[in-house]
């Protein structure tokens, strides 16, 4: 894993260390922005996506604002690979220490009617949303990590359900409630897990859910990263919800 880091002598308060998925645009890519330019105390920042190419695109995008010391760590891999994932949080472990933040936004959708759906389409649907993030949690846990945070994105297609829309609604509406079952099985280790349900937000994957739509007519990924980032600061604490909807 190749580290870019803004010169500096120390990242002095800027100790906590953020695992992003997706974090190459959209969501992710804002919320990498926010975390490094708001009060949060992130030195450094885990960028994981698909595409190195658009790896490298982000870093270049977030390096000229980066405060002093950061360090901006990119790792290209498919969060659909489970095993992959696994051996990926093994070794991220090892290499960055303590992973304070995990911000599981990473996502995937093929819209079609109930008769087009495909197993395979359903299952890699499934992988992508759910069964990432649950692997990221759950193998860092057993690696020894203990999160001060746990973001999990998922949207208001989990809360109701829309045509065309059934495998992506169900992984939501799944990521939603397993949220709520970590928040009660992680709190005794002190780790906060915070669902963040986005409405109709201008991301790549929203484009494939509403082609005709005008993403300026509707809410940006900045506005979502705004929420990442208060979650991730000194008020987050005081921020207590199931399902926090986020609506432009």
């Amino acid at each position: 894993m190749s580290e870019h880091q803004v010169q500096a002598s120390t990242v002095g308060r800027r100790s906590r260390t953020a695992l992003i998925t997706g974090a190459s645009r959209g969501i992710g890519l804002e919320t990498a922005r926010r975390l490094l330019r708001e009060d949060t105390g992130v030195g450094t920042v885990v960028l994981v996506s698909r595409s190195a190419e658009d790896l490298q695109e982000a870093i270049a995008a977030l390096e000229p604002a980066a405060p002093a010391g950061t360090r901006l760590l990119p790792r290209a891999l498919d969060v659909g690979d489970l095993d992959a994932l696994a051996r990926t949080a093994r070794e991220l472990r090892e290499e960055v220490g303590r992973i304070d933040l995990l911000v599981n936004n990473a996502g995937y959708t093929n819209p079609v009617p109930l008769q087009q759906i495909r197993q395979a389409d359903f299952e890699r649907t499934m992988d992508v949303n759910l069964y990432a993030p649950f692997t990221l949690v759950q193998s860092l846990l057993n690696a020894g990590n203990v999160f001060e945070l746990i973001v999990n994105i998922a949207s208001t297609a989990g809360i109701r359900g829309r045509s065309g829309w059934l495998t992506y609604s169900a992984s939501k509406a799944a990521l939603i409630s397993m949220s709520e079952v970590m928040r009660e099985e992680l709190a005794i280790y002190g780790t906060r897990v915070a669902c963040v349900s986005p409405g109709r937000t201008a991301t790549a994957l929203r484009r494939v859910l509403a082609p005709d739509e005008d993403p300026a007519t509707i809410m940006q990924p900045e506005d979502v990263a705004e929420v990442v980032a208060a979650l991730a600061s000194p008020v987050g604490r005081f921020i207590d919800s199931e399902n926090i909807v986020v609506r432009g």
